[in-house]
């Protein structure tokens, strides 16, 4: 690739007040994001999980669902999921079911060994939150919350 001289570069369009603080915002995600994972990895560890199983697991656990839907659920790709899905039910923590909707699509399902390593994990998560959030004030974290699910919404349309 060749790179021209600085001075032929475009230049970007000015900066909205808006724009420059939901630039900090993404920031400021990129960085809860990274100590997020962290203590997913921890709290997952209580149930003998990684971060990613425990997240494919809670795909699953209110019922059972194709590999794709689990994906569309949590936000990753269909392959990532069947990945993290084969690993855990070879390790008897997830099964596969037939699909009365779709004769090739499997549906995974949490077995009782996945549910006792959520509960492991939940023991461990709940107590953690809840000392995480005492100090936050609940208006403002309901409000971040409708915020992201607002940004997630228009960045998925």
């Amino acid at each position: 690739m060749q790179i021209p001289p600085r001075a032929d570069w475009p230049k970007p369009a000015k900066e909205t007040e808006g724009g420059a603080l939901l630039t900090d915002v993404i920031l400021a995600t990129f960085r809860l994001n990274v100590r997020l994972l962290e203590a997913a990895q921890e709290l997952a560890a209580h149930g003998g999980l990684t971060a990613a199983w425990w997240q494919v697991l809670g795909g699953v656990l209110d019922e059972p669902r194709s590999v794709a839907d689990v994906g569309r659920l949590m936000g990753v790709s269909r392959q990532g999921v069947q990945r993290i899905a084969d690993l855990l039910v070879d390790r008897g923590l997830a099964e596969y079911r037939d699909n009365p909707a779709h004769r090739r699509a499997k549906l995974l399902a949490c077995t009782e060994a996945g549910y006792w390593a959520i509960r492991q994990v939940s023991i461990a998560q709940h107590p953690w939150a809840a000392t995480l959030s005492a100090d936050l004030d609940l208006p403002a974290l309901r409000t971040t919350l409708t915020t992201l699910q607002s940004l997630i919404t228009k960045l998925e349309a």
